[in-house]
């Protein structure tokens, strides 16, 4: 199985080289300086945390510990520690880049300043390029990762399904007390994109948004009041206000394109590429031809399937160039719609801005699971600059970066508090987050940025912890109303300047009770709006704002689920007649899914082999469509865990073996009957 390390390699332009030079002699680390302190480092740094005593498990391509901002490799070096499952006789040592990468955003301390350059860092090779590695691989780092005594696992690998195998793993750290961070993926913007580690329900997965760099420059268009997602491209400057105009189709962007076509103060869009072989038609061609034409935009969709950044500003421009107007880049299909639907006087509105907290077009969005939240949080994943192999640095962007500003935020709180339970600094970090707009300045959806951007000085000078701190609920036609508790743990100080907002549609009547550390909250439906809707609670305290997001699930069916010892049993209900349903049962420490299938009047069951928490998820048909059902149930009274042979995870001689012996039982079983009738 391959596994595809989530990282992207953005092209320099002159605009980033030249921010670099000017800040070499800043005082305090070079390259994180523009992320670090845009989450919030410098309030931890006032207080002299850094990290100190905090060890870090990176699980990636090695570590490149001759690099003078993360030398040593031993119990005296910055490296203590890790494995190389590549050479196993061989120290961790990155010749990729990857993982020293990532191992810089967390802890570099020297000319670049991670987010906790006092932490120490334990190495995990198990892929020498980074373009794949073995499931079992991730797996046997996860297991020494624990056994070294990680306080912090950070996996920016992975691939885009679910891995039964590595989310039991990933599972099995969170009961040993460590801190998981998992990047989301770059297969964004589609919607169910993320896959393991990414989906594992407890471990705290990471999207990206940009930097606050001059980079963060975004790009909105609209054609017909439509919607596309655009990539400014490198050189291009923001505007300052969107241009309104007509689009124009502009072939390949040549000269010759535009002898007998009117573009003046059009936005034009044209191929990616030429339509003769050898041709080199780069981007700043295209735009000086658009430009000259009088044009006030230009859009180049791809001549192969998804999206590009593109480079304006690079080594082979002409003496002299400037692009005269901004250029954005879009995926093919979506530049092939907009083509199909030109007319006579199309309306395209296209806009350039900066917008730091703008989750990134690659970064991977959810739902992973109806029944929790995935991504959680969001932080800085492009133009991120950091460690690379052979004493240098480099811009790179990817979810790869933003989950360890994660790690290395968890560092520091546990630095400050190492009592810390790994769920509590999970909600101290999900819950003191800062909101993540569009552009349009409304705030993402649930399933692309979480519950918004990491704010380490918030999280650090929070004073209270909420568990859990999102939520998902049900409810149904027949049941309109549901309860959840929250448990409320305080750092410092008492209760009684507690307040609690609700933030979310109208149609769901909002009430809470506080009870002693208990948060005790009701929502109920009013009126039939089902569907799938998202909102906040929001926990005013000593100054401080806390922010619970939640997904709401309102169906016109239900399913109930009791356990009665080794079996769960179902019943199901829909206000309309129904025919037909498929019940599947998802155990939440590995996301292991059993089905069943029910008609009405008919009992439906499904044996489970260990305590854990499991999903129910009904498809119920009903006059020939699908409707959705959900539930969840808690399994505790099992004795110990009961075991089962899982054929699929023998090798296939054992497989053969036990076949075997069934089919001798079998016979057995018969001779005996027959005997004794």
């Amino acid at each position: 199985m391959k596994f595809l390390v989530f990282s992207l390699l953005i092209i320099f332009s002159v605009g980033i080289l030249l921010m670099q030079s000017l800040d070499s002699d800043n005082e305090g680390g070079l390259y994180l300086d523009k992320s670090g302190p845009y989450v919030g480092t410098s309030i931890p740094k006032i207080e002299g945390i850094n990290g100190e005593g905090v060890k870090v498990a990176v699980i990636d391509t090695g570590v490149d510990f001759n690099h003078p901002d993360l030398f040593g490799w031993g119990p005296e070096g910055k490296v203590v520690g890790g494995y190389n499952f590549i050479q196993e006789n061989e120290p961790p040592l990155d010749t990729n880049g990857h993982g020293t990468q990532v191992a810089g955003v967390i802890a570099a301390d020297g000319q670049t300043k991670g987010i906790a350059p006092k932490a120490k860092i334990l190495a995990y090779k198990v892929s020498e390029n980074g373009e794949g590695v073995s499931s079992e691989l991730i797996i046997k780092a996860i297991e020494k990762a624990i056994e070294d005594g990680a306080d912090i696992i950070n996996i920016s690998l992975g691939v885009n399904k679910t891995n039964t195998k590595i989310e039991r793993a990933v599972s099995h750290a969170l009961d040993k007390e460590i801190f998981v961070v998992t990047a989301a993926g770059n297969d964004g913007p589609g919607l169910k994109t993320i896959g393991s580690p990414g989906g594992n329900f407890g471990s705290v997965t990471v999207g990206a948004t940009y930097n606050n760099l001059t980079s963060s420059l975004v790009a909105t268009l609209e054609v017909d009041k439509k919607p596309y997602t655009v990539i400014p491209m490198v050189g291009s400057s923001k505007l300052e206000q969107p241009i309104i105009e007509k689009i124009v189709f502009g072939g390949y962007g040549k000269v010759e394109d535009f002898t007998e076509k009117d573009v003046r103060d059009a936005i034009v869009i044209v191929e990616r590429g030429s339509d003769v072989e050898g041709e080199l038609l780069y981007f700043s061609i295209k735009e000086k031809n658009v430009a000259n034409a009088g044009a006030k935009a230009l859009i180049v969709y791809n001549n192969n399937p998804g999206i590009f950044l593109g480079e304006l500003i690079h080594e082979f421009i002409e003496p002299g160039y400037e692009p005269q107007i901004p250029v954005v880049s879009i995926d093919r299909e979506e530049g092939l719609e907009i083509i199909d639907n030109i007319k006579n006087g199309n309306e395209a509105i296209m806009h350039l801005f900066y917008n730091p907290d703008f989750v990134a077009h690659f970064s991977s969005r959810g739902p992973v699971s109806p029944f929790y939240i995935k991504p959680e949080i969001v932080a800085p994943g492009a133009y991120i600059n950091t460690t690379q192999n052979n004493a240098g640095y480099n811009f790179t962007s990817g979810t790869s970066y933003a989950a360890p500003h994660v790690s290395g935020a968890a560092a520091l709180l546990l630095e400050k508090n190492p009592g810390l339970h790994h769920h509590e600094i999970k909600s101290l970090l999900l819950t003191t987050v800062e909101p993540v707009s569009d552009a349009y300045g409304q705030e993402f959806s649930i399933l692309e940025a979480g519950a918004g951007r990491l704010d380490i000085g918030n999280a650090f000078e929070a004073k209270l912890i909420i568990m859990p701190p999102n939520f998902v609920i049900n409810v149904s036609s027949d049941n309109k109303i549901a309860e959840k508790q929250f448990e409320l743990k305080l750092i410092e100080g008492t209760f009684d300047d507690l307040d609690v907002e609700y933030v979310g549609p109208e149609f769901i009547q909002f009430a809470h009770i506080l009870e002693g550390d208990i948060l005790q909250i009701k929502m109920k439906m009013i009126g039939d709006d089902y569907g799938e809707h998202e909102g906040k609670i929001i926990v005013h305290h000593d100054d401080s704002k806390y922010v619970m997001p939640f997904l709401l699930h309102y169906t016109p069916g239900s399913i109930s689920v009791n356990q009665q010892n080794q079996k769960l049993f179902f019943d199901i209900y829909h206000p309309e007649e129904w025919s037909f349903a498929k019940i599947s049962v998802i155990n939440s420490r590995d996301a292991q899914v059993e089905t069943t299938t029910t008609i009405p009047n008919k009992e439906a069951s499904i044996e489970i082999y260990e305590n854990a928490g499991y999903w129910i998820d009904a498809k119920i048909r009903v006059n020939g469509n699908s409707s959705s059902a959900y539930n969840t149930i808690t399994v505790s009274t099992l004795p110990n865990s009961v075991e089962r042979i899982e054929f699929f995870d023998l090798p296939e001689r054992q497989v053969g073996i036990i076949g075997g012996i069934v089919f001798l039982v079998g016979i057995v079983g018969i001779v005996l009957k027959r005997s004794s009738s």
